[in-house]
């Protein structure tokens, strides 16, 4: 034992020595920060409080940003009259409607609801319903509908906090939720391509709190597909109103046990449970930095990652709009972060039936920027895309196009972001179909034609439902985007 202990301490010593001379190595090499008989000069100790507060904030904007994003879509709805525990918002998604890469192929419904008024029961009929409950964090917390538990034939779901002592009837099926505030966000999948009967099954779904059970006092229907919103964060999210906003929901909402490591990074930049948020001007100006460095950070892993498994195959430009197909970003290593930004950064709201990798279940979607030659899309160029048909889709499949600065479906005087095979491509035929896509439609092309922007950069997601065999074996995928001169 006494060797052994000798061995550890020498190890020990000869470490100390290493750090020592290293650290000694790069102070007198070209060190950051200026150091006099080994103590950091006035000016040194200034620049490192502000370049480790400015690191923190960088490093807490990317992890809190679902937290924040998800925040953008309860206000919105609020803003709508949508309000929490009291009604649901129901619409079909239009370029008005500025949300991060919605599809116009279904329907939505949406709830906010605070569990500090107790459990809520989300009560489904049975019908072709995707649904999904997130915490405030866009942490998922249950599947419900086809890819839930129910499987589409309809049941009571209950959803309560993670901590409830209380008791669980039985015939529920049971989420657990981190946060008091969750989204209910569901889809009706439309019967033979009628959108606006999918929207009306809407209003056939109940959500009502537990205690009211035995006669349930539901929430109430708001439709707003005609009118202009924003449920993004994207006015806070590069100034210090995204702090602000975030101050806000910390102060609100139960500590998660698993993320203490970050609340000691906010605590640092003086966001902290139960005490107020009022940086000085020195950390407004770093906060204010931070935000807009860290938010192109988050861009950056979505439109321009250098991960090989980005690629779905290696002879196109196609892109897995998710890294990860884990819908938690875990891995046996720890978390793939870089896979959650970029997810994070265009998208919103996970689950394992969204990101599954297997034939027959849920969706596939793949992400296009680029076009045949690596050059990202630009919207004053027109552009074919060539499906092979038929798609190995058992529902159906879509393209849909979206603004590369609100991650939203592009805005143009066509009104119309999305092709779909449940409706403008429904009649195509032969081996492929052409898709095109530009500021004016080419000769005969007008209805396979997306509209886009001089100027402005944009993007796809290539969307497969109930994607079958050819999609995953490679014997099957689209062509690239190509010029049209």
């Amino acid at each position: 034992m006494k060797a052994i202990r000798k061995q550890n301490l020498l190890a020990v010593a000869l470490m100390g020595g290493l750090v020592a001379c290293t650290t000694a190595q790069a102070q007198t090499a070209e060190s950051t920060y200026k150091f006099e008989r080994d103590f950091p000069t006035a000016e040194a100790a200034q620049k490192a409080h502000d370049d480790a507060d400015y690191q923190r904030a960088v490093t807490a904007y990317r992890f809190w940003f679902p937290t924040v994003t998800h925040e953008g879509v309860f206000n919105g709805l609020r803003e709508l009259g949508v309000k929490d525990n009291e009604s649901v918002g129901i619409f079909m998604s239009q370029p008005h409607h500025v949300f991060f890469t919605p599809n116009s192929d279904t329907p939505y419904g949406f709830a906010v609801l605070d569990l500090k008024a107790g459990p809520m029961v989300i009560e489904l009929p049975p019908g072709n319903f995707i649904c999904i409950a997130m915490d405030h964090n866009e942490q998922w917390i249950l599947d419900m509908g086809l890819p839930g538990p129910d499987k589409g034939q309809g049941g009571k779901h209950l959803i309560v906090p993670r901590d409830y002592k209380g008791e669980v009837p039985k015939g529920y099926y049971v989420g657990k939720s981190a946060t008091h505030k969750f989204l209910a966000a569901i889809r009706a999948l439309p019967s033979n391509g009628d959108l606006k009967g999918a929207l009306e099954s809407l209003r056939k779904i109940k959500i009502y709190p537990l205690s009211t059970a035995a006669s349930p006092v539901t929430l109430k229907f708001v439709d707003f597909s005609d009118k202009p919103a924003d449920m993004t964060a994207l006015k806070w999210e590069d100034n210090i109103q995204y702090w602000q906003r975030l101050h806000g929901i910390i102060d609100y909402e139960p500590l998660v046990e698993e993320f203490g490591p970050m609340y000691g990074a906010l605590k640092a930049l003086g966001i902290e449970k139960g005490k107020p948020f009022n940086p000085d001007a020195r950390m407004t100006g770093i906060l204010t930095r931070a935000a807009k460095d860290a938010r192109d950070q988050l861009l950056v892993s979505a439109f321009a990652s250098t991960r090989p498994d980005r690629v779905v195959w290696p002879d196109r430009r196609w892109e897995w709009a998710s890294l990860n197909a884990n819908y938690d970003f875990k891995t046996d290593n720890g978390p793939d972060l870089e896979a959650r930004d970029r997810w994070m950064a265009h998208a919103q709201g996970s689950s394992p039936a969204m990101f599954s990798r297997s034939p027959g279940a849920g969706s596939l979607y793949w992400l296009g920027f680029r076009d045949k030659q690596g050059a990202y899309l630009d919207g004053g160029k027109t552009y074919k895309l060539s499906v092979p048909l038929p798609v190995p889709a058992r529902l159906f499949w879509s393209v849909t196009t979206y603004d590369a600065d609100t991650r939203s479906e592009i805005q143009t005087d066509q009104n119309k972001a999305a092709l779909r095979s449940m409706f403008e491509m429904k009649d195509a035929a032969g081996t492929s179909a052409e898709l095109y896509f530009g500021p004016n439609a080419p000769d005969g092309q007008e209805g396979h034609w997306i509209k886009t922007s001089p100027g402005k950069g944009w993007f796809v997601f290539f969307r497969i439902y109930g994607p079958e065999g050819p999609a995953f074996d490679g014997t099957w995928k689209p062509g690239d985007f190509e010029l049209v001169k």
